[in-house]
Parts: structure tokens; C-alpha cells; sequence
């Protein structure tokens, strides 16, 4: 165990301390935000990323002690087990080294190895082996002829111990591992078109004849060249340094030894190189290629979900949301500040309707009527046409904007049998409608309903293992929620389920008390929640707010385990409750010395600190610090575009080569990652993150192709 803590913490850059933390708090039941917001004292304030890296390694570290010993004990079952063979064994820091370990003892199919093995030709590959200075290789060979066991010649001997040779040589863990490396340094992966092949948009075309080094290959084109390879399109494989590779594992085998047998044994190592060992490899750095970009991939899209869930909600509004359609009509729905549905109705201001004067008036009607000073509009189909619509309802109104809302996976929420239970009377577009206007009024709220991959900011998510995805994912969304905190008198069951520690059926349940008996008022109160114990209780109470209940504590982000020393401390300061939040009480909590007064209260510096700052902003929500969504009146054409032009813009989705950006016309523009600085750039989310309200320039414009190419470089500075 102490062995290793002291590999997670030498890889990780974590200290052995805080590593042995993690792990026993994690052994106890305690959630990953638990550990990261409650237990910093414990874990040296590690935050949730680092705990969870933790908690993956470990998991790790004890399958590989798990399959070490699996392993000691099929060899040893074989009566081949050594010292120097446990000792490999137990030095493994990676599964792939135990598993080449094992290669050689592990039960086969029949292969020519074994079938030359079954003749008797053991012993004929061992005296090959032995490097014999004198003899006659033909000769000695002849003595190995059995018809009865089909060794008709001393050619089908020389094979046959050929065979074992090539195969002992290929599961010879040095030389697995050498050659790994090699290839992976200096092989190619190079792809090329299938003949015949369909590929109609061109989509593949770039890599009908590529090339790029293993070693040096980027996440994406590696998922690229791999979809190319699963459509049928492109033949994929990875191209070594064969020459290099057998001259090197010659001298490992003969080690410069003269031997009259030389001709065969390097028959039997090219032999084995090419038949066995490097399919074997091939796949083993494809497996590793796949590995790193699904990682990669992995990280892009958990990124981009974290920043879209964190986009600041515009509270205490009402909102007009409009499901965009040309045929069926633009679906409209109006919810007050709270969410709570107030009308839905249908529009037909496109073609092949075009009743524009008829829709204009719902629309101002329902504005005046309802107070509406916020539209949503979806990015589905017809959004720009809609956009231009209520553009030109808005130049006869005051003081209401629109937004263009990403509406990825509306149309999975509004099908979904969460959807069906909260609007039974609904249409699914309908209800599509009211999940655009709830997006803007709290997106966090309204995008935990949904499946996480279903949202639209990933790369190639498609193409990625789908349960990593998902694992992934729901990390980010469960640490998103849990940092800004659940208002557990609003928040439906959908929200209440990622807090840390509560399960669906816990989640659900409190949604149903508070349906049957009303608003909560205290936090005491949700330990007679069926199903929630004392556990769940102290892991999920500090994440769970209630704003207007009878404990002022309650609406802030300290945990009930800490009221006795907030109390200290406003005694201490001469504070009452009634003065959280106020100037006098910010004052006089800036003004105290941390390490002194946990101390004076014997608590801990990071607990104190976390107290202190809840006390200064009680309502604080995180979300707030984050730029504000660009809200419009007005709408542009890829026309009005000019190369140079200024636009502000909302980033709406990061992948390796850039930056896609919400200027206000039909598609997204690219910024590339080559425009997004006046230096260079290793990733584009080291410049810029989904929601980010930026500044670009036009670059070019492709009317017929409906692409626009984006800059961030000021033109001057180009």
C-alpha cells in the first residue's frame, strides 16, 4: 500500500500525505465535493480534479497488484516461476509490462510454434539457441526426420524450430518493450483511400495519402483518420522502422556471437518480427493512439460542458422562448422569473407561411401582456430566419432583447418521460419551447435534464468509448452543481441528484415532500427524508441552500457541522445573524487574521477562511463572476459581412483547431488557432472558453459554401 501511495504521489505532484487522505476519506463513504469543499484540511485543499486523479490512479495501482498476483500464481502453477521472474512481476508499474511478462507462459491456441513443439522439434530449436561454433545445421537437422510425427525432411525440422525460435523471440518481454518503443518513436501511421470507397463531401480527402509521425500525431487526426477507417473510406496502418527494428533485435539475440546456425536464427527473428510481433505491436500503439486522443477528446468536451453550465443565469426575468420551424410553425412559450410555464402557442412568420403581421402581433401582445423582456431563440433549424423576424418585432418595442440559445438536446429533453411528467398536456415542440426560455434563465437548471453528451460542445464524441464519456461528463456536471450550490425549495429532482452523496430515488423523494407539505425551512428538516441518512445527510446538507427558511446559515455554502464555530465568530466579532451580508459585518470579517482567530476558535484555516467568505457574500453564486451572455436587438446576413468588419461574438464551441463563434449570422465562424493571438498558441483553450463574449474580425466570407473565416488579431496587428 505505502508503495503505492508513494507512485500516485510521484506522478501526480501530489504529496504522499495528502494522497493517503484522499484514499482513506474516499474508504470512509465521503463523495469527491465533500472531500474537496469540507475536507481541506485533511487533503492540503486539493480541489475535485486533483481528488478524482487520485482516486483513478489508485483504482489502478490496486487492478495491476490484483493482476500481479494472478499472475505469480498461474506461473508458479506451471513449475516456472523464479525469483528473478517475481521480481520482474513485482517492478511492473503498468499492465502492459505484466501482461508481456506473462506472454510467454500463457495458455495458446495451437499455433506453428506449439504444432513444431508436438513433433519433437524442441530440442533441435534449443541446440539452434545454443549458437553452435561447429557442425552441420543440414545434418544435425536430418536426425529430427519422422515421418509419424510429418517431419518428412530436415527442411520441415529447420522450419519447424524456426517456428518455436520466432515465437520465443516475439514474446521475449525486453525485446516487446524495446520494439514498442521504436516504433512508437520513429514509425509512421499513414492511411490511404480504399479503392472504390465512397466519399462523397470529401470529407476524408485530406487523408486519402498521409503520413505523421506516431510519436507527433494530434488527438483529432488520430479520431479523424479512425472514422475514416470505420466508414470504409481509408486503409490505416502503422508503418515501423523495419529494418532498424531487425537489425536491432539481431544483435540482441546473437550479441555479436559467431555461430554457423547465424543464417537461421535471423531467418527465425524476421520471421517473428513480421508475423508475430508486429501485428502485435501495431495494435498495441494503435490501442495507445486511440487511448490519448479519447483522453483528449475527453477533456475538450468535459471543458467545454464545465464553461456552458457555468454560464451566468439571467435571474428574475420573464422570457419568451421560440422553438424555430418553417412547415410546422415557431413554437412559442412564456416563462415568469421562476420558470414556471405561463403560455405556449404557435407561430408561422416563415415560409412557406409567411403570415409575418399575424405573428408580429402574438408576439407584442404576449410581451406587453406577460412583461416579457427577454426572447430566446433556438439555433435550430430556421433560427436566423426567426432572428430577422423578431428583429424587426423589436424595433416597435423598448427595453427587450434576444439571445440565440444553443438548443442541443432540447428535442432529447422534450421527448424524454422527465418532459412527458412535468408537461402531460404538452406537445414535444411545445415543451422544446419552454426548455430554450428556462436555458437562458438558468442554464445550469434546465441542461442537467438532458443526457450531458447530448449538449453539443464535444469533438468527435461519437468516435470515443461511450462509458469514459459518460463517467467523464458526469463528473463535470456533478462539480459544477455542487460549486454553485442547489436551492432545495426550487431545484428539481433532475438537479437535486447530482448533489454529492444523493441518489435519484433520494432526490425524488424530497421533490415529493416538498410537493405534499411545502417549502423547507430548515435544513434539520431533510433527515426525515425517506432514505436519506445520516451519511447522505452530512455529504449532500453543505451543497443544499434554503433562502428564506428560519437558519440565515442555511442559505450559505457552510455546513451544518460548522455552525457552532460561526457562532464563535460572530460572538467573537460582536455580530448578530441579522447582520450577514451587510457592510458593517464585510468590515469587520476583512479585518480579522485568519491563522489567529482559528486558532482563538480552534478550527482549521482553509474551513475558516470558506466561513468567512460565505458570511461576507451569503447569497454568493459563482456564476456571477462570469462574463454575461451578448444580448441583441438587431440582425446581420452573410452579405453585411466585410473582410476587416468588427463584430462581438459568443464562443460556442472549442476544439483543437480553433474557436467557433456565435457573430449573428446563419453558421458559426472559425476563428482558426493560427488568428487566435499575436503569438502561439498550444490549444485553444488556453485562449478562449465556451461562452466567452469576444472580439473578432471578418477574415473572409464563402457566401456559396456559407462559411465565414474569423480573426482575433486586430488587422492592423496581422
Amino acid at each position: 500500500m505505502t508503495q503505492n501511495i508513494e507512485l500516485v504521489s510521484k506522478e501526480l505532484q501530489i504529496k504522499p500525505k495528502q494522497v493517503q487522505e484522499v484514499i482513506s476519506l474516499s474508504d470512509e463513504g465521503n463523495t469527491v465535493p465533500f472531500i474537496a469543499r469540507y475536507r481541506k484540511e485533511q487533503t492540503g485543499g486539493l480541489d475535485e480534479e486533483q481528488i478524482r486523479a487520485i482516486l483513478t490512479r489508485w483504482e489502478y495501482m490496486n487492478a495491476l497488484d490484483k493482476r500481479k498476483e494472478e499472475v505469480v500464481r498461474l506461473i508458479e502453477e506451471q513449475g516456472k516461476l523464479t525469483d528473478e521472474l517475481s521480481e520482474a512481476i513485482e517492478a511492473s508499474t503498468k499492465l502492459q509490462e505484466v501482461e508481456d511478462i506473462y506472454r510467454p507462459y500463457k495458455q495458446k491456441r495451437r499455433t506453428r510454434a506449439t504444432i513444431a513443439k508436438e513433433r519433437g522439434l524442441e530440442p533441435f530449436a534449443t541446440w539452434i539457441m545454443s549458437f553452435p561454433k561447429e557442425g552441420d545445421l543440414h545434418a544435425q537437422a536430418t536426425t529430427y526426420v519422422n515421418e509419424e510425427k510429418e517431419v518428412g525432411t530436415a527442411e520441415d525440422a529447420i522450419a519447424g524450430a524456426q517456428d518455436i525460435i520466432a515465437e520465443m523471440v516475439a514474446d521475449d518481454p525486453d525485446i516487446r518493450k524495446q520494439v514498442r518503443q521504436m516504433t512508437w518513436r520513429d514509425g509512421m501511421l499513414v492511411s490511404e483511400r480504399k479503392p472504390k470507397s465512397e466519399d462523397e463531401k470529401g470529407t476524408f480527402e485530406m487523408y486519402y495519402e498521409y503520413g505523421e509521425k506516431v510519436a507527433k500525431i494530434v488527438p483529432h487526426r488520430i479520431l479523424a483518420v479512425n472514422r475514416g477507417e470505420s466508414e470504409d473510406v481509408l486503409k490505416v496502418k502503422v508503418e515501423p522502422p523495419i529494418d532498424r527494428i531487425q537489425t536491432w533485435m539481431e544483435k540482441q539475440v546473437l550479441k555479436g556471437t559467431y555461430t554457423i546456425v547465424a543464417d537461421a536464427v535471423k531467418g527465425a527473428i524476421a520471421d517473428g518480427y513480421k508475423r508475430l510481433l508486429q501485428p502485435s505491436i501495431e495494435r498495441d500503439i494503435r490501442g495507445e493512439l486511440n487511448e490519448k486522443a479519447e483522453e483528449h477528446a475527453i477533456e475538450i468536451f468535459s471543458e467545454n460542458l464545465r464553461n456552458l453550465l457555468l454560464q451566468p443565469p439571467l435571474k428574475g426575468r420573464v422570457v419568451l422562448g421560440v422553438d424555430p420551424a418553417f412547415r410546422t410553425g415557431c413554437k412559442l412559450a412564456v416563462v415568469d422569473d421562476t420558470g414556471k410555464m405561463l403560455h405556449v402557442s404557435v407561430i408561422y412568420p416563415t415560409a412557406p407561411w409567411n403570415k409575418t403581421a399575424e405573428a408580429k402581433k402574438v408576439v407584442i401582445d404576449l410581451v406587453q401582456k406577460h412583461g416579457v423582456k427577454m426572447i430566446a431563440i433556438g439555433n435550430g433549424t430556421a433560427s436566423r430566419e426567426t432572428e430577422q423576424f423578431i428583429a424587426d418585432v423589436l424595433k416597435e418595442t423598448t427595453d427587450v432583447y434576444y439571445l440565440i440559445v444553443n438548443e442541443a438536446g432540447a428535442s432529447v429533453y422534450s421527448a424524454s418521460k422527465l418532459a412527458k411528467e412535468e408537461f402531460p398536456d404538452l406537445q414535444v415542440e411545445e415543451r422544446s419551447a419552454v426548455s430554450i426560455a428556462r436555458r437562458l434563465q438558468d442554464p445550469l437548471a434546465e441542461l442537467v435534464k438532458i443526457d450531458p453528451k447530448s449538449v453539443g460542445v464535444g469533438q468527435y464524441q461519437h468516435d470515443v468509448t461511450q462509458s469514459k464519456l459518460g463517467d467523464s461528463l458526469t463528473f463535470v456536471v456533478e462539480t459544477v452543481v455542487n460549486r454553485v450550490g442547489v436551492n432545495v425549495n426550487t431545484a428539481s429532482s433532475s438537479l437535486l441528484q447530482y448533489v454529492a452523496g444523493l441518489s435519484k430515488t433520494v432526490a425524488t423523494n424530497i421533490v415529493k415532500r416538498r410537493e405534499e407539505e411545502g417549502k423547507f425551512v430548515s435544513r434539520k428538516e431533510l433527515k426525515k427524508i425517506p432514505r436519506l441518512g445520516a451519511k447522505t445527510y452530512e455529504q449532500a446538507i453543505g451543497f443544499m441552500r434554503i433562502n428564506d427558511g428560519k437558519e440565515i446559515l442555511d442559505r450559505t455554502a457552510i455546513h451544518p457541522e460548522s455552525y457552532d464555530v460561526t457562532h464563535a465568530l460572530l460572538q467573537h466579532l460582536s455580530l448578530t445573524k441579522e447582520q450577514i451580508g451587510s457592510e458593517e459585518a464585510k468590515a469587520a470579517l476583512e479585518a480579522i487574521d485568519i491563522r489567529e482567530m482559528a486558532t482563538t476558535l480552534e478550527t482549521g484555516e482553509p474551513t475558516l477562511r470558506d466561513i468567512v467568505q460565505a458570511l461576507i457574500q451569503p447569497g454568493r453564486d459563482p456564476r456571477d463572476d462570469i462574463q454575461k451572455p451578448l444580448l441583441k436587438q438587431d440582425v446581420l446576413s452573410l452579405s453585411d459581412l466585410e473582410k476587416g468588419m468588427e463584430l462581438q461574438g459568443t464562443v460556442r464551441n472549442v476544439v483543437d483547431f480553433g474557436a467557433f463563434v456565435d457573430i449573428g449570422v446563419k453558421q458559426d465562424g472559425l476563428v482558426h488557432i493560427s488568428k487566435l493571438a499575436n503569438r502561439f498558441v498550444k490549444h485553444p483553450m488556453d485562449i478562449v472558453s465556451v461562452g466567452d463574449v469576444v472580439t473578432v474580425w471578418v477574415d473572409g466570407v464563402d457566401e456559396q459554401k456559407g462559411r465565414v473565416s474569423l480573426t482575433m488579431k486586430q488587422p492592423s496587428d496581422q
